[in-house]
């Protein structure tokens, strides 16, 4: 028993030693790491977001938005028959391939997979796949289009989806920090950074109703679709196109706010389309020689030039030469606001409309 017990003595006396000199010659080899939580989700970016940031960074913001931005790659096959058309050989080659291709980016908005994007990046497609930051794909089908805004909503069947957190456009400010996040030239997810460059941009030419967020973080192809995200990580708007000469990024794009990519949606959830509010009027930007045509005391805003007989503006008493001040309680400067505010309003709701006429503000009830 004295020989057994002088064993252990002298190997746990060795053990010590050991430890000893590991503790003070390698302490990384004995460093305990922290187990990983059972309830840690599978998807994770590059990087420990745990670790302290450093002044001006947004890789907070980036660990929300990111895992919830996909990808999105699509194909349309082109009809045989108009490839065997001889019109079409001799206009097109003969190698033209058979099916195209395009590139594009998406931001899952719900648990159950609904998944934003621009119409213009699933339209005509006969097959769409959504790639998620963790490397999981599925096949996409589309719930709803609305080309009037460049909007569409596709949906995907998988568990476990990060969802982007919503923001409030309505607040924003020129000179607000923004995060662009998208799939660019196919290169893979990409977090670009600017700031607000400016705000209710329209008359562009690009879609029907335009409220446009401009931007200078950097878009490129592939990243329509995408999200133009806070400080904070919260979804401002849907990254949706871009102003360039040679094609790549100048420092102006524009995405659609939030508030409009919400509408919209509901809109195709609630019956396959988006129903606008209308008054029927005839809208002019005002200018120094149409404020002296209708003796109005100021050039700045929206004046009617003409209401449709018997539509609600007329019901409501809206007359030519009435400068529109307000919609709903927001101030309307340009014909393209008009059109935006209008269309935004609930069909059978009264509105309240400010006009200034004769120089008095007139307050309307419009039913749109």
């Amino acid at each position: 028993m004295k020989r057994y017990w002088l064993l252990f003595s002298q190997a746990v006396t060795v053990l010590l030693a050991v430890w000893f000199v590991l503790v003070t010659l390698k302490p990384e080899w004995v460093k305990s790491r922290p187990a990983e939580s059972p309830d840690a989700p599978a998807w994770s970016l590059s990087g420990d977001a745990s670790l302290p940031a450093p002044a001006g960074s947004f890789r907070q913001a980036v660990h929300r938005a990111a895992p919830a931005v996909v990808s999105i790659s699509t194909a349309r096959k082109q009809d045989p028959r108009a490839k065997a058309s001889p019109w079409f050989r001799f206009f097109g080659g003969e190698d033209n391939e058979e099916e195209q291709t395009g590139l594009g980016s998406g931001v899952i908005v719900s648990d159950n997979g609904y998944i934003l994007t621009n119409n213009h990046v699933v339209a005509e497609a006969d097959d769409i796949q959504v790639m998620l930051n963790d490397g999981r794909s599925a096949q996409g089908r589309v719930i709803g289009t609305d080309p009037d805004t460049d909007l569409a909503l596709i949906k995907i069947q998988l568990d476990r989806l990060p969802v982007i957190q919503w923001g409030q456009s309505d607040g924003l400010q020129v000179g607000d920090p923004v995060l662009a996040i998208g799939n660019p030239f196919g290169v893979g997810q990409t977090v670009t950074s600017g700031i607000v460059s400016a705000l209710g941009r329209n008359q562009l030419g690009i879609n029907t109703f335009e409220n446009f967020i401009q931007t200078d973080a950097a878009i490129n192809p592939g990243n329509s679709g995408g999200a133009l995200v806070d400080a904070q990580g919260r979804l401002l708007g849907i990254n949706t196109a871009i102003y360039s000469r040679t094609g790549g990024s100048l420092g102006i794009g524009f995405a659609i706010p939030v508030s409009t990519a919400r509408q919209v949606m509901d809109g195709l959830l609630k019956s396959g389309q988006v129903v606008r509010g209308w008054i029927g009027v005839e809208p002019m930007q005002l200018t120094a020689e149409l404020a002296q045509t209708f003796s109005l005391p100021n050039s700045e805003g929206v004046v009617i030039t003409g209401v449709l007989q018997n539509a609600p503006a007329h019901r409501a008493g809206i007359l030519p030469g009435d400068q529109l001040l307000k919609v709903a309680g927001q101030r309307i400067q340009t014909v393209g606001e008009l059109l935006t505010r209008v269309a935004e309003l609930p069909p059978g709701q009264a509105a309240e409309f400010t006009v200034l006429r004769k120089g008095e503000q007139v307050n309307l009830k419009v039913v749109p």
